[in-house]
C-alpha cells in the first residue's frame, strides 16, 4: 500500500488555503496603501471621510445577510460600538500618516501590529509563544526601527514630515492590534457575518459623527475630479475586499498569522514606490523586509 503524500492531507490543504488567502489579503492591503497614498498626493486630507464608504458597504452587504437570516446578536451591541470606535481611529491615524510620510514607510511600519498582537493575544486569549518566536518578533521590531532612524535623518523616506507620519502609523497599529484580536475572538467564538455587519454599522456611525466635528472644512475645500473619484472608488473596493476576506484568515489561523501574511504587502509597497513614484529604496527598507521575513519563519510555528 502506497504511503499517502503529506501534501494531500487535510492539514496541508488547510495550510495552503491559509497561505493563499493570506496573500490575497496582502495584495488588497497593498492596494489600500497605494490608493490612500494617491489620494493624499491629490491634496485631499480627509481620512475619516475616505474610510467611511467602506464601513457603509460592510453594513449594507453583511447587514442585509443578517436581516435575511433574522438572527439575534450573539455579542452585545456596545462591544461592537467600542470595536467600531477603535477600528475607525486606527484607519484615521494610518490614512492621516500618508499626508506626512511615504507609502513605503507607512506600510513597513504597519508591521508594528505584529508586536502589539503578540502581547494582546498572550494577555487576553492565552496564546503562548516560545523564546524563538519572541526572538523573531524582536528581529522584526529591530528592523522597523531602521525605518524610524532613516525617516528621522536628512535622507528620509519621503514626505513632508516623515517622523510625524511614522508616529501616527505606530499609534494606528495599536488600535489595529486591538481590533485584530477582538476580530479573532468574534469570528472563532461567535459569528463572522454578525461581526462584519456590526463593524460596518458602528464604524459608519462613529465616522459620520467625527466627520461632522473634524472634517467639514476639509470636505468643503476638496476639488473633485474624475481622477479623485476613481481613486476613492479603488480605495473603497480594495478596503471592502480586505475587510471581507480577513475574517476567514482569522478563523483558520489567528491574528498573528494574519499579520505575518500581511508582511508581503511591504514588497508590493516597494514595487509601487519604484514604479509609481520613481523613488529609490533606501537601505532601511530592504533591511526591514529582510528582518520581517526572517521573523515570519520564526513565528510561523505558532500557527
Amino acid at each position: 500500500m502506497s504511503r499517502r503524500l503529506w501534501y494531500c492531507g487535510p492539514e496541508a490543504r488547510n495550510l495552503l488555503l491559509v497561505l493563499f488567502l493570506g496573500q490575497v489579503v496582502s495584495l488588497f492591503l497593498a492596494l489600500c496603501s497605494l490608493t490612500s497614498s494617491l489620494i493624499a498626493d491629490l491634496g485631499v486630507d480627509a481620512p475619516l471621510s475616505q474610510a467611511l464608504w467602506n464601513y457603509v458597504a460592510l453594513a449594507v452587504v453583511f447587514g442585509g445577510v443578517m436581516l435575511y437570516r433574522r438572527q439575534r446578536l450573539l455579542v452585545p451591541w456596545y462591544w461592537y460600538f467600542l470595536l467600531g470606535l477603535v477600528d475607525v481611529q486606527g484607519n484615521y491615524l494610518v490614512n492621516k500618516a500618508y499626508q506626512y510620510s511615504s507609502i513605503t514607510s507607512v506600510t513597513l511600519l504597519d508591521c508594528w501590529t505584529i508586536a502589539w498582537v503578540i502581547g494582546l493575544t498572550w494577555m487576553f486569549l492565552g496564546t503562548r509563544y516560545s523564546l524563538w518566536q519572541l526572538f523573531g518578533a524582536a528581529i522584526c521590531v529591530s528592523g522597523l526601527c531602521l525605518v524610524l532612524l532613516s525617516d528621522a535623518g536628512v535622507a528620509g523616506g519621503g514626505g513632508s514630515k516623515p517622523l510625524l507620519g511614522d508616529i501616527l502609523v505606530i499609534l494606528g497599529t495599536l488600535f489595529f492590534a486591538v481590533s485584530n484580536v477582538s476580530e479573532e475572538f468574534c469570528v472563532k467564538k461567535k459569528d463572522l457575518v454578525e461581526y462584519l455587519a456590526m463593524l460596518g454599522l458602528f464604524g459608519s456611525l462613529v465616522s459620520i459623527c467625527e466627520i461632522c466635528i473634524f472634517e467639514i472644512k476639509s470636505l468643503e475645500s476638496i476639488s473633485w475630479s474624475a481622477e479623485l473619484i476613481i481613486t476613492e472608488c479603488g480605495f473603497t473596493l480594495s478596503t471592502f475586499l480586505f475587510y471581507s476576506i480577513t475574517p476567514f484568515v482569522m478563523r483558520l489561523s489567528g491574528a498573528t498569522m494574519f499579520n505575518l501574511s500581511a508582511l508581503t504587502s511591504d514588497m508590493w509597497a516597494v514595487v509601487f514606490r519604484i514604479f509609481f513614484y520613481r523613488q529609490k529604496v533606501t537601505f532601511s527598507c530592504n533591511s526591514t523586509n529582510a528582518a520581517a521575513f526572517f521573523a515570519t519563519d520564526l513565528l510561523r510555528g505558532q500557527c
